[in-house]
């Protein structure tokens, strides 16, 4: 087999691989990108494309996804492909007191921390579309959340990269990665790699490639489902999710059926560029089936109608399957390991997306022995022997 040197050997092309591929490229440093298939062709191809702060935890997440909004306007400008970047924010929505009360005290914590939210009356939620159903309360709104083609954004990271020498490695499969002295050899389906620094970026894959060294990643598939339907006519401008999404994202109490709770399924609702609706969502553990379920289907359409009665009569196009990198305390895991050299940017859940640009650029501050841009300590592997 070929023998190559690189720098730095990224494994994972998805978008947290393709982001990170670009700014140490862009830093100077001679990088390889890795992927068992081709470039996006997992989770990062079979999502949403947001970039949120209004379903961020107050403190240190929502700070990092803010970060990473300002980053990503900054790269519409920069990278060379066009993604499809907007800023129209985004909102939740409300249907009971309970909620109303609970919005408050998100709203207030979020702006404490320095982001654009603000509370949405009846009215408010009538003028941003007349389709709502009449049981909505009100909600909330976050005007620095923004979207893009997720597709599109990790072949921009990519091309761009390959401006400053980056080369890449499709349906290279790894397998194995050992550390002789100082350098990491990754042997692959064709190549021997040899490389000073080795950046995991493998999402879901995570763990099998962290075993190779021992080491103990715990990222877990959490499976997810999207309904896109063609627009008969404008239902609404942006993203627009219920407040019970918080709940299912973080297991908390609603006041839904079992189904609905079972199956994790909340109103997600996402114009696109391209004028048709991403309809979600839903969560489950399944391990690393990607089969869609008809069943799963029907209870999203039902979750979405009973938002926006008007869908009933939209048509249909197809639906798919994506599993989320899951970890317990729904942070991802971004650091150097207790191999030295070797590092993890992987376990962002349905956040991959939003937090792709930050990323790239805290994995590149820590192999250049830069600050981060924030104390990033409580994105590290360790803290789960800790915990």
């Amino acid at each position: 087999m070929n023998t190559i040197n690189h720098e730095v050997l990224i494994i994972g092309g998805g978008i947290i691989g393709a982001s990170i591929s670009y700014f140490l490229s862009k830093s100077g440093y001679d990088v390889g990108l890795v992927e068992s298939k081709e470039i996006a062709s997992l989770t990062s191809s079979h999502c949403d494309g947001n970039i949120l702060a209004i379903d961020k935890t107050p403190g240190f997440d929502s700070q990092m996804t803010l970060l990473s909004q300002k980053l990503i306007h900054e790269l519409s400008k920069e990278l060379i492909l066009p993604f499809e970047y907007r800023r129209p924010g985004s909102i939740l929505v409300c249907e009971n007191d309970e909620e109303m009360q609970a919005a408050e005290q998100w709203v207030q914590q979020q702006c404490d921390y320095g982001l654009d939210f603000k509370m949405l009356n009846k009215q408010d939620i009538k003028n941003e579309s007349k389709y709502f159903s009449d049981h909505i309360l009100g909600g909330l709104e976050c005007t620095t959340d923004s979207t893009v083609n997720p597709y599109m954004l990790t072949y921009s990271f990519v091309e761009s990269a390959k401006q400053y020498g980056l080369k890449v490695y499709e349906y290279e499969h790894v397998n194995n990665v050992n550390k002789d002295n100082e350098m990491f050899l990754v042997e692959t389906t064709n190549y021997y790699f040899y490389a000073n620094k080795v950046v995991n970026a493998c999402g879901i894959y995570a763990p099998q490639i962290g075993k190779m060294l021992n080491i103990d990643i715990p990222i877990y598939p959490r499976k997810g489902q999207i309904l896109v339907a063609s627009r008969n006519e404008t239902m609404g401008l942006r993203k627009v999710m219920e407040f019970g999404y918080l709940m299912s994202k973080f297991e908390g109490e609603r006041q839904v059926s079992k189904e609905m709770k079972d199956y994790g399924i909340a109103l997600v609702f996402e114009p696109t560029e391209s004028q048709n609706f991403l309809i979600g969502s839903s969560r489950e553990f399944k391990g690393y089936d990607k089969k869609v379920s008809s069943k799963v289907n029907r209870l999203i359409a039902q979750r979405a109608i009973h938002f926006y009665p008007k869908l009933k009569d939209m048509n249909l196009i197809r639906t798919y399957c994506g599993l989320r990198p899951f970890t317990e305390d729904h942070l991802p895991i971004v650091g150097e390991t207790d191999v030295e050299g070797f590092y993890v940017a992987a376990g962002h859940e349905g956040d991959g997306i939003g937090l792709s640009s930050i990323t790239g650029l805290f994995i590149e501050q820590l192999i250049s022995g830069k600050e981060t841009e924030i104390d990033i300590s409580p994105l590290s592997v360790n803290r789960f022997k800790e915990a």
